[in-house]
C-alpha cells in the first residue's frame, strides 16, 4: 500500500491519501453529464476531461485522506438538490472529491488533485492498475480532432451504471460503514455539517 499526496494546481491545498493500493481503491473513467458539467461549472474541462468527456476517479473512503494544508478553502456546490457534494477549492478550483455524504464511507478523488499529476498514469497506473470500469458512456462526446484520440479502456464498459458495480459499491460501503470508514472525515465537522458553506 502506498500514500499519495494530494495538492490543488496552485499549492494551497494540500493532503494525503493513505494506504491506496488495487485493494482499498478502485480507479473508474466516468462520462456522466453531472461530472462533465461540474468541470465546466469550474471552467477546467479542458484538464479535468478526457477527449471523450471522461473523468478519471479514484474511489476510496474518506478516513484515508487527511486535508493537511488549506483546509479552509475547500468548497462544494451540488448539481441538483439530491446530487453529490463535489468539493473544489477556491483558489485554484481545483476538483478535492465526490462524496454522496457525511455517513457514506465513499469518496471520489479526481485526478488533479493527485499531486504527481506531472505524471499521472505513472503514477495511477502503478499504484492501482488499468482503469477497471468506464461507466456512463452513453455521455461520451464526440471528439473533433483527426485522426479521433484513443479512448483509454477499461476492464469493464458500460452506457449506463453497471449492475455488478453498483452491488460492489453498496457492498462495499455496507462494510466500510461497520468499520466506521466514514471517519474522520476532511470535508464534513463531526455533526455531519459541511466544513464549508
Amino acid at each position: 500500500m502506498t500514500d499519495i499526496p494530494l495538492k490543488c494546481t496552485c499549492g494551497e491545498v494540500k493532503g494525503i491519501a493513505r494506504s491506496i493500493s488495487p485493494r482499498t481503491a478502485r480507479r473508474v473513467i466516468c462520462y456522466c453529464q453531472d461530472c462533465q458539467d461540474f468541470a465546466r461549472k469550474l471552467d477546467r474541462a479542458d484538464d479535468i476531461l478526457n477527449a471523450f468527456g471522461g473523468t478519471d476517479i479514484i474511489q476510496i473512503t474518506p478516513s484515508q485522506v487527511e486535508i493537511t494544508h488549506g483546509k479552509d478553502r475547500l468548497r462544494y456546490l451540488k448539481l441538483s438538490e439530491k446530487g453529490i457534494y463535489r468539493w473544489y477549492t477556491d483558489c485554484c478550483k481545483t476538483p478535492a472529491g465526490n462524496m454522496i455524504g457525511p455517513k457514506f464511507p465513499f469518496l471520489g478523488i479526481v485526478h488533479n488533485f493527485i499531486a504527481q499529476n506531472d505524471a499521472p498514469n505513472d503514477i495511477r497506473g502503478k499504484i492501482l492498475g488499468p482503469v477497471r470500469y468506464s461507466i456512463m458512456e452513453k455521455d461520451i462526446i464526440k471528439p473533433l480532432v483527426t485522426p479521433p484520440p484513443e479512448m483509454p479502456r477499461a476492464e469493464h464498459s458500460a452506457d449506463k451504471f453497471p449492475l455488478g458495480l453498483m452491488i460492489k459499491i453498496f457492498t462495499r460501503l455496507f462494510l466500510d460503514t461497520l468499520s466506521g470508514k466514514n471517519k474522520p472525515n476532511a470535508y464534513f465537522k463531526p455533526d455531519g455539517t459541511p466544513i464549508s458553506e
